[in-house]
C-alpha cells in the first residue's frame, strides 16, 4: 500500500510544536546576521483570503530560507486595525467598533496559524491598542515641536453621509468610495504634516532604492512631481475690490504666446469675491465643489467653465486673455490658477475647442512650422514659431529668455515647484488615533503632556446618528488647560490610519512600554531588508513611510532615512465568475409566457458551481452557469475561493506549493481546482520519495550528485530573487531525477537534501518527513544543504548523433572528446548503427561538444 500524507494530523502537529519550543521568535541579543523579512499588514476585515495568503507565503520562505542560512530573522505580524470599516459595522450590526475588531483578528489570526507561517507571533501588535497608539500620540508630540506639524483651514472633501473628510482618492466620480454620496467641498481646520519639507529628499532618495520596481519609483516620482517653471503676476483689466493681479505657475514659460485664456479654481479668492455678486458664477462654483479632485478624474471628466467678464493682460502683447473659472483647475495645486496653451496642453486644447477660443501652434517640429492644430495638442519637442523674439529657439532656450526677461522687469520669478501637498491628517471619526491636542480659548492649541498619554478613546459612544461620536460625548472632550488650568476642549478628530501603518515595521523591531521604541535596538534590525505587498499601495502608504522616517532621522529619533531596502509587489490571485438566472417561484397562475419575470441574475460563488459533461450549472441544478473573466477575487462578484475550506481538504502544504509554483511572484495568478490538486499530488509524491531514503544504501552517481548541487545552488538563488516559480521548476527536475535513478548513497542523499530543499515552501511536509527518517531537531532549524562548487561544473556532456541531419541518439561523453573518438562512439551507437545498415558514411561531421552527423 503506498504511502499517503496525512496533512491535517501533519499540520496541527509540527505547528504545536513550533509554538511550545517558539521556534522563530527573534532575538535582539543574537551574534548572527540579521534579516527583517516583513509582508504589510492586513486590515482585520474578518477573514484572510487568498491574496493574503500568496503574500504571506512569499514571505514565509525567505524567512524560513534565511534561517537555514544561518541569519537570526525577524519576521512579525500584526494588524492596521483603525478604519472606517469598523464604524460602518458598528451601526450596521450594532456592535462596537473595538468588539468588531478583535473579534476579526482572533479569527484571521487562527487562519494564519493553519497556514505554518514562521512568524514571530511574540511582537504581534494591533494599531488599536492604546500601547500602540499612545506611542503614536507621542511621536506626533515630537513632530509638532519639531514643527512637522500645523493645524490651518483647509478646503476638503467632505462625504455628508459617512460625515468625514476623504482623501482625493476616496472620491471617485464626485462621490464617496464608501458611501455613494456626492461629496461636497467644506472649508475645515485640519492638522497637517510637513511632508513638503522633504520633497527634493524624497524625490533623491528614490534613486538610491535600486532593490524597488523601477514602477513603484516612477510612481512616487510623480506623485512628488518636481517642476521648474515660471510664476508670474498677470494684471487684470479691471481691478475687483483689493485683486489686481492673477498669480499663475507655468512649466511651459516657452508657450507663453500661444495663451489664449487664464483660468482660476472655483475656491480661488477672485472667484470667491465675483461669485458674491453673480448668482451664476455661484451655481457654477457649487457644481465644481461637487466634481471629483483626483488627478485621473480630472483629465477624464468634461472640462467646464464659467466665463467671468474680465480679461487679463499678456505681459509681452498687452493683449486681453478672457478669464475663466474652470472645473479642471483646482486651488489646492499650485496658485489656483493657470495660464492655458490650447496648442500645448490636451486638457487646455478640450477646453477651448469647447468654448471656440483661439488655439495657436508655438513650436513646432522640423517640417511642420505651418501646421495648425488638430484634435490632439502637440506635447513634442522642437523649435518655437509664432512667438516674437522667442523664434528658432529651442525649448529650453525659450524657458530661460522667458524667466530672465520676466526677473528683469519684475512681472515674475524662475520657481521649483512639488505637485506633493503637505499631508493632511485629520479625520472626523471615532475609530482611530485620538490626536493629542487640547484647544483652550486663552492658550490656544496645546499638546497634551507626555505624562498623560495615552489620550484613550472612550468606549462609551453611540453610532446611532451618523458623524464623529467623540464630538457629541458628553463628558470626554471637556478637559482642563495643560497651560492655564481653565476649561478646555480635546480635538475630537483622529488621525488618517495612514500614520498608524507609517511606523509599525519600527515598533516590531522594539517595543519599550515606556517610549514608542529603542534606538539600539531598532538600528539593529532597520531598514526593512525585504517588504512585500500589493503594488495598490504604491504611492501613499510607501510614500508616507519613508516620510515618517525621515521625520524621525530629522528629530534625531534615528540614524536612517529609508525605511526599506528591498520591497517587491507581487500579482493578484484571480478567478473565473460565474453567473446565472436563478428561478424564483411564480403565482399559481402563472402560464409560462415570460420566464425571465421569474428569474433573477445573480453572481455566484465558485462553490455553488459543478460542472457536467463540459458545461457548468448551479449545483444540485439543471440551471446552466455563465461563466466569466478572470478576475480579481472580489466579495462583489462572488468568485473568492475560502483558504479554510481549501486547508481542510488539501492541508496547508499543497496551498503553499501553489502560491509559489504556477506564475511568476510579480504576475497575478489564476487560481484553479487542477492547480490545487497537482500540487496536492506532488505532496504525496514527495512523501512516498521520502520513504525510500536509506541510510544504509552504498555506491555514488556522479550524474545525480552534479544535478543535486546544481539544483541546491540555484534554487537559493531564486528564493533569494523572489523568483519561487523558477525554485519550484528546479526542485521538479530534482524529483523526477531523483525517481529514475537507482539505490545508492548518493540517492539517499539526495532524497534527505530534497527535503532540505522544500522544507521552506511545505515546511509541515518536510519536518515530518525529517522525522521519518530520524534525523534529529527540527528541520527548521537545520542548515541550509551546502553546495559542492566543483560539482557545479559539468565535466560531460551529450552528443547528439545524427544521420543526414536526423536525430537517432545521443552519447553522453568527457567535456573536450576528440573528434576522433566521438564519431568511433557515433558510430558505435545502437540506433545509429541501425539506421545505417552496414552502409559506410560518406562524410562524418563532427561539432565538439555538441553534435556528430552522419552523411551517407
Amino acid at each position: 500500500m503506498q504511502r499517503r500524507f496525512n496533512p491535517l494530523e501533519a499540520d496541527a502537529r509540527w505547528q504545536a510544536v513550533w509554538d511550545e519550543k517558539q521556534t522563530f521568535k527573534a532575538s535582539d541579543s543574537s551574534d548572527r546576521p540579521r534579516s527583517y523579512v516583513l509582508e504589510m499588514f492586513p486590515y482585520p476585515s474578518g477573514r484572510i483570503h487568498i491574496g493574503h495568503v500568496r503574500n504571506y507565503s512569499m514571505g514565509d520562505v525567505l524567512a524560513r530560507f534565511r534561517r537555514m542560512t544561518g541569519h537570526e530573522v525577524l519576521h512579525p505580524m500584526g494588524w492596521d486595525a483603525f478604519g472606517m470599516p469598523a464604524e460602518n459595522a458598528a451601526m450596521e450590526k450594532k456592535v462596537h467598533p473595538g468588539d468588531w475588531t478583535r473579534s476579526n483578528i482572533a479569527t484571521m489570526r487562527a487562519q494564519l496559524k493553519k497556514l505554518g507561517f514562521a512568524l514571530d507571533w511574540s511582537r504581534e501588535l494591533a494599531t488599536c491598542e492604546p500601547d500602540y497608539y499612545g506611542q503614536e500620540q507621542a511621536l506626533f508630540l515630537d513632530m509638532l515641536e519639531a514643527g512637522l506639524v500645523y493645524r490651518k483651514e483647509s478646503a476638503v472633501n467632505w462625504d455628508p453621509v459617512d460625515m468625514t473628510v476623504l482623501a482625493n482618492e476616496q472620491v471617485i466620480d464626485g462621490k464617496g468610495w464608501r458611501s455613494g454620496a456626492p461629496v461636497e467641498k467644506r472649508k475645515l481646520s485640519q492638522w497637517f504634516l510637513k511632508i513638503t519639507q522633504f520633497a527634493d529628499d524624497l524625490l533623491a532618495g528614490l534613486k538610491t532604492l535600486d532593490q524597488w520596481p523601477e514602477k513603484v519609483r516612477l510612481m512616487q516620482e510623480n506623485w512628488i512631481g518636481k517642476s521648474v517653471g515660471l510664476q508670474f503676476r498677470f494684471k487684470l483689466d479691471a481691478p475687483v475690490g483689493d485683486i489686481s493681479e492673477v498669480e499663475v505657475f507655468s512649466t511651459r514659460p516657452d508657450t507663453i504666446f500661444g495663451a489664449s485664456f487664464a483660468a482660476i479654481a472655483a475656491d480661488h479668492p477672485l472667484a470667491l469675491a465675483l461669485e458674491a455678486k453673480d448668482a451664476g458664477l455661484a451655481a457654477f462654483a457649487e457644481e465644481c465643489r461637487h466634481s471629483g479632485t483626483a488627478a485621473a478624474e480630472i483629465e477624464t471628466q468634461e472640462k467646464k467653465g464659467y466665463d467671468t467678464g474680465l480679461s487679463v493682460i499678456h505681459p509681452f502683447t498687452g493683449r486681453k486673455l478672457p478669464l475663466f473659472v474652470a472645473n479642471f483647475v483646482l486651488m489646492d495645486y499650485g496658485t489656483g490658477a493657470v495660464m492655458a496653451v490650447p496648442g500645448h496642453d490636451q486638457r487646455d486644447l478640450d477646453f477651448a475647442r469647447k468654448y471656440m477660443l483661439p488655439v495657436e501652434r508655438v513650436v513646432a517640429a522640423e517640417g511642420d512650422e505651418d501646421k495648425g492644430i488638430g484634435d490632439e495638442a502637440y506635447a513634442g519637442p522642437g523649435r518655437l514659431v509664432n512667438s516674437d523674439f522667442l523664434n528658432g529657439m529651442s525649448v529650453e532656450d525659450a524657458k530661460a529668455e522667458v524667466i530672465r526677461r520676466a526677473e528683469s522687469e519684475g512681472w515674475g520669478t524662475g520657481t521649483t515647484v512639488f505637485r506633493l501637498r503637505d499631508w493632511g491628517v485629520s479625520r472626523q471619526r471615532y475609530w482611530g488615533t485620538p490626536i493629542p491636542v487640547i484647544h483652550c480659548d486663552d492658550c490656544g492649541a496645546v499638546g497634551v503632556p507626555k505624562d498623560q498619554l495615552p489620550v484613550l478613546l472612550p468606549e462609551d459612544v453611540s453610532f446611532d446618528i451618523p458623524g464623529n461620536p467623540l464630538d457629541r460625548h458628553p463628558t470626554w472632550k471637556h478637559v482642563d488647560c495643560p497651560k492655564c488650568g481653565k476649561p478646555a476642549r480635546r480635538e475630537t478628530d483622529t488621525l488618517d490610519t495612514f500614520a498608524d501603518s507609517s511606523w509599525y515595521f519600527i515598533r516590531f523591531a522594539s517595543q519599550p512600554k515606556d517610549k514608542p521604541f529603542d534606538r539600539e535596538t531598532v538600528e539593529k534590525w532597520l531598514p526593512v531588508g525585504q517588504y512585500i505587498g500589493g503594488v495598490e499601495h504604491a504611492i501613499l502608504h510607501l510614500l508616507y513611510a519613508r516620510f515618517w522616517t525621515r521625520a524621525l532621522q530629522h528629530m534625531g529619533q534615528i540614524g536612517f532615512a529609508e525605511p526599506f531596502t528591498g520591497l517587491f509587489t507581487q500579482g493578484m490571485v484571480t478567478h473565473e465568475t460565474y453567473k446565472a438566472a436563478i428561478p424564483l417561484s411564480p403565482p399559481a397562475d402563472y402560464d409560462g409566457s415570460n420566464p425571465d419575470a421569474y428569474a433573477i441574475e445573480r453572481w455566484l460563488s465558485p462553490g455553488e458551481v459543478e460542472r457536467r459533461d463540459g458545461k457548468c450549472f448551479v449545483i444540485g441544478t439543471n440551471v446552466e452557469v455563465a461563466i466569466g473573466r478572470v478576475e480579481k477575487m472580489s466579495k462583489s462578484k462572488k468568485n473568492v475561493v475560502d483558504p479554510d475550506d481549501i486547508i481542510a481538504q488539501y492541508g496547508a502544504d499543497a496551498v503553499r506549493w501553489f502560491m509559489l509554483s504556477d506564475s511568476p511572484p510579480e504576475r497575478d495568478l489564476p487560481w484553479t481546482e487542477a492547480g490545487i490538486e497537482g500540487s496536492w499530488r506532488f505532496v504525496n509524491r514527495l512523501w512516498r520519495l521520502f520513504g525510500e531514503a536509506d541510510k544504509a544504501a552504498e555506491g555514488l552517481d556522479k550524474a545525480l550528485d552534479r544535478k543535486l548541487h546544481q539544483t541546491i545552488d540555484g534554487v537559493a538563488k531564486d528564493i533569494e530573487a523572489l523568483s519561487f516559480n523558477k525554485a519550484v521548476a528546479k526542485i521538479y527536475e530534482l524529483t523526477n531525477a531523483v525517481e529514475k535513478a537507482k539505490p545508492s548513497a548518493s540517492r539517499s542523499g539526495a532524497i534527505r537534501a530534497l527535503a532540505l530543499l522544500v522544507a521552506p515552501m511545505t515546511p509541515h511536509l518536510a519536518e515530518e518527513a525529517w522525522a521519518d527518517m530520524g534525523e534529529e531537531g527540527l528541520i527548521a532549524e537545520a542548515a541550509w544543504p551546502q553546495v559542492d562548487p566543483a560539482l557545479l561544473v559539468e565535466d560531460e556532456v551529450t552528443i547528439a548523433c545524427q544521420v543526414m541531419g536526423k536525430l537517432r541518439d545521443t552519447i553522453t561523453v568527457p567535456k573536450g572528446t576528440s573528434k576522433e573518438e566521438l564519431e568511433r562512439l557515433a558510430l558505435a551507437a545502437p540506433n545509429v548503427m541501425r539506421t545505417l545498415d552496414g552502409a559506410t558514411p560518406k562524410k562524418v561531421i563532427v561539432v565538439p561538444d555538441r553534435l556528430v552527423n552522419l552523411v551517407i
